[in-house]
């Protein structure tokens, strides 16, 4: 009788033993209920459009977890993770994770089209007039916040793009573009399909809405190799050059080349052009290039190299050489200044004093420290004050003068890609591309998020968006808008 009862209490004990993990497990779940309606209500006060990086989802959340096994809330089943790509369809994290993803955008996608976005929480064209006139605005922050409320109804709308080669343009798919001075013409590389690059320049003074058309202006210059940095040279006048930055290939060395805007058929919008003549030098390695519009660095470009940096002058032919501990990533020239700010890939930013020489150590006049490799650093127009993105996602605000960070703009995604920063001192905003494939847009005041815009197309490495935006697209009577080119298509987001 005692052993009878000492079994049964003993498979009494086992069931129990076996229901503990279950109700072990209902504790997490109801905190992770309380935590998404916290998250919710915490989004109804803005962020709502900034996508969440997580590779859970809400039905997977109320289910246990199950080491290798993945839990889909559609079919309502557990499936098995496979360790490997061997298989014929194989179920593994990343492919759920680019699945989320891809849902996601689509729903971000359907919701643009569907209801306008607010930038800031309480802020309408009615409210923000009546608070003007009751004197609780200034002038100064009541066109940021109209701007910032016209970035918000921004819509999206395709470009028709005209060219010579109509069957290129279907093939041919955006590499990067990059606008002028001005905001009347944008420079594009595509990646060919048989292999290589093509460069082109599209004239912006036909962009008038409704009917959105444009025209490429292409030449006959070809190379099949890739296009580390690019930007616009004033040689002969402002912008009258591109300065490519070009990888080397087997036996072919590296190269900085000099390419005349003119070369491009009709591409300036006066016309004023002379046929000119293309300049390369021998500069392997180069990861970055600027140009120089400061006085003391007359007709002067520079390139950042593996641990140095080389000032070139184009006239004269004459070269100064500074070394460096690591490859420089990034680079800009001062106006009212002679200094040459760099961006390392040890997360080191530097300014270099044209004024002293490559002799001894004095020529290093400031000194900032990310945490990652520096991708992109933008000096603003007072010259005071320097915005910096590297590697790990983070942009910094940083004060020349003191040298310490003033402020962070959070949501941007990198891990190893080079991707710039636009920074648009007269609008008072902020652009970058992550390497997620969405499209953020920050106030320069105060770091606030004013707008997350997903891709077109379905996120991958190789379909990251190159933006470009201006209050004038097409010159100085244009209107203000962005233009992202993705994939063979080009997609302008202007004010309704």
């Amino acid at each position: 009788m005692n052993k009878n009862s000492w079994q049964s209490r003993r498979r009494h004990g086992r069931g129990s033993h076996q229901q503990n993990p279950w109700f072990r497990l209902r504790d997490p779940e109801d905190r992770s209920d309380s935590q998404a309606a916290q998250s919710a209500q915490d989004s109804s006060h803005g962020d709502d459009e900034s996508p969440s990086t997580s590779s859970g989802t809400a039905g997977a959340s109320s289910v246990p977890e199950l080491p290798g096994f993945y839990f889909d809330p559609e079919k309502k089943r557990y499936f098995r993770l496979l360790p490997g790509h061997n298989n014929c369809n194989p179920l593994t994290k990343e492919s759920i994770r680019q699945k989320e993803m891809e849902s996601k955008r689509l729903r971000l996608l359907e919701e643009e089209d569907k209801q306008k976005k607010i930038a800031r929480m309480g802020f309408n064209a009615s409210s923000m007039l009546r608070k003007s006139q009751l004197g609780f605005l200034s002038v100064t922050n009541y066109c940021h916040l109209a701007h910032e409320l016209r970035l918000s109804c921004m819509e999206r709308k395709k470009v028709q793009i005209r060219s010579l080669d109509p069957s290129a343009l279907a093939s041919d798919r955006f590499n990067l573009i990059l606008a002028d001075t001005n905001s009347d013409r944008l420079f594009t590389v595509n990646d060919v399909k048989v292999g290589g690059s093509k460069y082109g320049i599209i004239n912006l003074q036909s962009l008038k809405t409704p009917a959105l058309k444009v025209f490429m202006h292409e030449n006959l210059y070809f190379t099949n190799r890739k296009v580390n940095s690019v930007c616009w040279a004033s040689l002969n006048h402002l912008d009258s050059h591109i300065l490519l930055c070009l990888m080397g290939l087997a036996e072919t060395p590296g190269c900085a080349t000099l390419l005349p805007a003119s070369l491009f058929v009709n591409s300036h919008p006066a016309g004023i052009d002379r046929p000119g003549m293309l300049c390369s030098f021998r500069i392997p390695g180069a990861w970055s290039c600027a140009w120089s519009l400061n006085i003391q660095a007359n007709n002067c470009f520079s390139t950042g190299l593996s641990r140095r940096v080389l000032l070139t002058n184009v006239v004269t032919g004459h070269r100064q050489s500074f070394g460096t501990n690591s490859d420089v990533l990034a680079q800009q020239f001062a106006l009212m200044v002679p200094l040459l700010f760099n961006g390392c890939r040890s997360g080191e930013i530097f300014a270099i004093d044209l004024r002293c020489g490559n002799q001894g150590k004095g020529w290093k006049a400031t000194r900032l420290f990310h945490d990652s490799a520096v991708t992109s650093v933008r000096i603003l127009q007072d010259e005071q004050y320097l915005m910096a993105s590297d590697m790990a996602g983070k942009i910094k605000l940083w004060d020349l003068r003191t040298t310490k960070c003033i402020r962070q703009y959070e949501g941007h995604v990198n891990e190893y890609a080079y991707l710039p920063l636009h920074v648009h001192e007269e609008e008072g905003v902020l652009v970058a591309v992550g390497q997620d494939c969405y499209t953020r847009i920050w106030s320069l005041h105060d770091a606030h998020l004013l707008r997350t815009i997903p891709s077109p197309y379905p996120a991958s490495k190789a379909d990251i968006p190159s933006v470009a935006f201006s209050s004038r697209l097409g010159g100085s009577r244009g209107a203000p808008g962005l233009l992202m080119a993705v994939g063979q298509d080009l997609y302008c987001y202007s004010y309704s």
